[in-house]
Formats: C-alpha cells, sequence, structure tokens
C-alpha cells in the first residue's frame, strides 16, 4: 500500500471517529413531542434539518395511548401497523441511525395517523473521496550533446599542366616547344610555272607543223 493510500485511509477512519464523536439528538417535535398537530409540521422539521449516521432521534409522547413504529415506505403511505420494522413503546424512545438513506415512522394510532402523524427522515451518508489513482511519472527524454561537425579534408587542386605556345621560327614556321619527336616540315615547294605550261607548248608547236604541212601540198 503505497503512503498516499495509507493517508486517505488514515483520513477516513480521523472523519468517521469525528463523526461519531459529534453524533446529535434530535427532539422530535420540539417542545411538543411527537403529538399529532405539533407547532411546525414534521415536514418543515426535516427539511430545515441535516441527519447523518450515528445521530438519533428522541421521541416522547404518552405511552398509554401512542407509540412509535419504523416502516417501510408501502405501511407509512398506508398507514399500516401491523408489520413493523421496529416499534418503540413507554412514552420515551430513542432511535439511532446506523444506515443512510430513507427512515419511515408512523404512530401507533391508526386514526392520528391517517390525519398526520408520520415522519420521514432522509440520513445523509458520509462521502469521502477515494484517493486519485497515482500517475507514473514518465521518464525524462535523454537528450545526446550534440558533437560539431568533423573538418572537411580538403583536396589541394591538382596541377594542371600549362601549355607554352610554340615559339615562332626565323622562317614563319612554329617550331614545337620540347626535346620530343615531331613530325618533319613539309618541304614540297609547288611546281614551277615552266612546267605548268609545258604541255601548251607542245600542242602549239605540233599544230603549227600540221599547218605548214597543209600549205605546202596545196601549192
Amino acid at each position: 500500500m503505497s503512503i498516499q493510500t495509507s493517508l486517505w485511509f488514515l483520513m477516513a477512519i480521523f472523519i468517521t471517529s469525528i463523526s461519531s464523536s459529534h453524533s446529535r439528538t434530535f427532539e422530535v417535535g420540539g417542545k411538543d413531542g411527537w403529538t399529532l398537530h405539533p407547532s411546525e409540521a414534521y415536514s418543515h422539521w426535516t427539511s430545515r434539518l441535516r441527519f447523518l449516521i450515528n445521530d438519533t432521534l428522541h421521541f416522547k409522547y404518552d405511552g398509554s395511548s401512542d407509540s412509535v413504529l419504523v416502516v417501510n415506505k408501502g405501511d407509512y403511505d398506508e398507514c399500516n401497523s401491523n408489520s413493523p420494522v421496529t416499534k418503540l413503546t413507554g412514552g420515551d424512545s430513542t432511535f439511532k441511525f446506523d444506515r443512510s438513506g430513507p427512515f419511515y415512522f408512523i404512530t401507533g394510532n391508526k386514526s392520528n395517523c391517517d390525519q398526520g402523524q408520520k415522519l420521514i427522515v432522509v440520513v445523509l451518508a458520509l462521502r469521502i473521496r477515494s484517493p486519485p489513482p497515482s500517475v507514473a511519472t514518465p521518464p525524462s527524454p535523454v537528450v545526446s550533446p550534440t558533437l560539431p561537425p568533423s573538418p572537411s579534408t580538403v583536396s589541394p587542386p591538382s596541377e594542371t599542366p600549362v601549355l607554352t605556345p610554340p615559339a615562332s621560327s626565323p622562317g614563319g614556321r612554329s617550331t614545337p616547344s620540347g626535346g620530343g619527336n615531331s613530325p618533319s616540315a613539309n618541304t614540297t615547294s609547288p611546281p614551277s610555272s615552266s612546267t605548268a605550261t609545258q604541255p601548251e607548248t607542245v600542242i602549239a608547236s605540233s599544230a603549227i607543223t600540221v599547218m605548214f604541212t597543209l600549205w605546202g601540198i596545196c601549192y
């Protein structure tokens, strides 16, 4: 049993003991007692009072002609005195409430009961709040430390080979740099103009020879 439940249990016992030690006794009918026509109607008298368990009703009446009967609701409505739950006699009687709920009282005199000598008392229950259910506290979330980002390794830029433009030769031709083998320069010269016109000269000479031959035949 948890400590909180134990405290509520002890408090309930304490309140019950206080209620028992402070129980009250009520004089039914006031100074008039248990009679047919009291100065304050029984219904009004009970409505302005609060009755609890262990409280007591004190009845004062003429024991030679009257009595007090504790009955159920049906017998109360019908003023039936033949089967009471409890019968009080003697002219000076007390009744202690041992539970909550309604209690029904009538006189043993049938005629007086029909005229209104009867009483309903409702006893209130002593309400003790039950302890609230314990709520488990959820564990606090574990926060993992945030690590700083690791420095990224920056690779040095790769060396880009630098191309050196070829140096110009004195004759206007570019000479490739470096000591590697390079293809030899094309030194073939274009054909001379005389070589290009040689076939035309041969044809002209042949044509002149033919013309002179034909001229000699004709003359």
